[in-house]
């Protein structure tokens, strides 16, 4: 059998004839992550089926690769005592992840079938705030005292090593779980040739940690900074409560990301599938930005009515205006984005406003003056017929002024509204581009109009 070309059929017609051999290959020959995938078609209790022909770990390790809810699926699914078993050898942080999404008396049931140590540390995790690094830590890592020699060190973590998710490093304690140091495998192993040699003479004491409190977007840029595989956990007094490894800090990434780039959409976060989510649940999410957005926009009805007269008097007037608005929003929606990013990397801060203010000034003069000569050349192209009794030269005068002017306010507003956000302990991200875009297209048609009754009347 090639495990590699395995169709969905072909699984079941397994399963019917319980072919022992070809499910116990199924589960051990590729990639824990491939066999989650193969899986996908399988209900709930076909893929349950399955990996009771994979041993433990690497049943719990197949059963990660899961999305969250197949897994909420089988879980329910299960009696109370294989629920509990599979929980309790699920990772810390990863049994953790799958509680919170489940509805609260089950888990207390389920809760009552896991070991009491485990029950703590469940509770423990569970009791920090979201988006913290204690949120997001898990408890399984490797750490030995300062005085144990490398020989008893390595016979420690082998014993260790069969709880624990990843050894990327080895963390030096003293009694009290302060962290003393920090010793790489690498380095670790390389010092087998000395057996004698105290673990404390390896470790490297200048150490990057996290504050258990400490947000976990900071904690990423951290490790991306240093380049870590994993970044120790401290509370305030310098004791190790757990570990982030490199692959949750990949999920904190996308998290983010997604998260900023729906609010930069104008739409509230979305963690399901955008497909397979409720309907209710998807339009609630985005009636809720276009209703708001809606009602701002209405006040471009307000703006133009104060401009009436000018309208009535100079028809071509009407004409430019969704060029010179949306003028405003492409260069505020630009600017909110490369802004938004620029926080995000901690390029920039709130309190380099005025560094802010200068650049865009300067940027969105000569965005202005670019964009301002070609509504110059096009309105003078404008025909007599749609023209009237307006002058050819002054209205493309007031048309270039305009943009130029409506370009230069959406550059400095895209740019200082996500400062603002965050001087205020919001996310940048809520100065979205639908936002960045009605708040300019208002403020646009006032700055427009005005520019055209100075020179026309």
């Amino acid at each position: 059998m090639v495990i590699n070309t395995l169709y969905l059929p072909e699984l079941r017609e397994m399963l019917a004839l319980r072919d022992v051999e070809g499910l116990r290959e199924f589960c051990t020959a590729i990639h824990p992550a491939r066999v989650a995938e193969f899986m996908e078609g399988l209900t709930p209790e076909e893929a349950w089926e399955v990996l009771q022909y994979a041993e433990s770990p690497l049943r719990e390790e197949i059963f990660g690769y899961f999305d969250r809810e197949k897994q909420q699926a089988i879980v329910g699914r299960l009696s109370p005592e294989e629920a509990g078993k599979l929980i309790t050898n699920l990772p810390p942080d990863d049994r953790v992840d799958l509680l919170k999404t489940m509805d609260v008396e089950l888990v207390g049931q389920l809760l009552t079938e896991v070991p009491l140590e485990d029950r703590r540390d469940i509770l423990r995790l569970t009791a920090y705030p979201e988006n913290t690094a204690g949120a997001v830590m898990t408890t399984a890592f490797a750490k030995v005292p300062g005085d144990m020699t490398v020989r008893a060190a390595l016979e420690e973590l082998a014993r260790q090593a069969a709880e624990l998710e990843t050894i990327y490093y080895v963390y030096v304690v003293d009694e009290q779980q302060h962290l003393q140091g920090v010793v790489s495998a690498r380095r670790l192993l390389s010092a087998m040739g000395r057996p004698d040699t105290p673990i404390r003479d390896l470790a490297e004491e200048a150490l990057i940690t996290a504050y258990v409190l400490e947000d976990q977007e900071e904690v990423a840029r951290k490790v991306a900074r240093f380049d870590l595989l994993a970044i120790p956990v401290v509370d305030e007094e310098n004791r190790i409560l757990g570990i982030i490894t490199h692959d949750d800090i990949i999920d904190v990434v996308v998290a983010e990301a997604t998260e900023d780039a729906h609010r930069m959409g104008g739409i509230t976060p979305l963690i399901e599938n955008v497909l397979e989510a409720p309907f209710y649940t998807i339009w609630r999410k985005r009636a809720i930005w276009l209703s708001a957005l809606f009602g701002a926009e209405l006040l471009t009805f307000t703006a133009l009515a104060s401009f009436e007269e000018a309208i009535a008097a100079v028809i071509a007037l009407s004409l430019f205006v969704p060029l010179v608005i949306s003028t405003g929003g492409n260069s505020g929606s630009q600017a909110a984005t490369l802004m938004t990013r620029a926080l995000a990397l901690r390029q920039v801060t709130p309190r380099e406003w005025w560094k802010v203010l200068r650049h865009e000034l300067v940027m969105g003069l000569a965005l202005g003056v670019t964009l301002g000569a070609i509504a110059f050349v096009r309105a003078m192209l404008t025909p007599q017929s749609v023209l009237g009794n307006a002058d050819r030269l002054v209205l493309a005068l007031v048309i270039s002024q305009a943009v130029a002017a409506v370009c230069l306010w959406g550059s400095l507003i895209g740019a200082l509204l996500p400062l603002g956000f965050r001087a205020l302990g919001l996310d940048p991200g809520f100065a979205s581009s639908p936002f960045v875009a009605t708040f300019v297209d208002v403020t646009g048609i006032v700055i427009y109009f005005t520019i055209a009754e100075l020179w026309l009347f």
